[in-house]
């Protein structure tokens, strides 16, 4: 290093090469599928993927009957949509705690890391949309004192 630089293409050369991003696998089961737990609130839920006709099943029920509002439907579809893989992966998912907005979430999530596992390009994809993150937003505990967790009890003066 006692050489002095010449011109700018020296230096150049000097800099280390750029370290690539990480190269995900594929993870799998004995049986073909991707296992992958999404939270969400109070909410876990339990997702096993594998490739299908696109029926998504929670708790032994098709998820027309036990997400009634279509709104939380539409919430589970979401990674599938983004992805452009709507209709081609089974769902098979046990959910537990919380109610029924947090347990769409934790399926949502649980959907999102699946299909990272089963096919590890989608990664950036689903990234971008938001879905990997988890929503780290939870009740807040109620406080002695307090009616609620921030409510106090209606002051009177006399």
């Amino acid at each position: 290093m006692t050489e002095t630089m010449q011109s700018l293409d020296q230096l150049a050369a000097l800099k280390p090469t750029a370290e690539e991003a990480p190269k995900y696998e594929q993870k799998l089961d004995k049986e073909g599928r991707a296992y992958a737990t999404g939270k969400r609130k109070d909410a876990v839920a339990r997702v096993w993927l594998k490739p299908g006709s696109g029926t998504i099943k929670v708790n032994d029920k098709i998820v027309e009957t036990y997400f009634a509002r279509p709104v939380l439907r539409m919430l589970i579809q979401q990674p599938l949509v983004a992805a452009n893989r709507n209709g081609q992966y089974d769902v098979v998912c046990t959910v537990a705690g919380g109610g029924l907005s947090g347990q769409a979430g934790a399926v949502r999530h649980g959907i999102s890391k699946a299909l990272t596992y089963y096919e590890p390009d989608l990664r950036p994809v689903l990234k971008r949309g938001g879905f990997l993150t988890r929503d780290p937003r939870v009740v807040e505990r109620k406080k002695y004192g307090k009616a609620k967790a921030r409510r106090s009890f209606q002051f009177s003066k006399r």
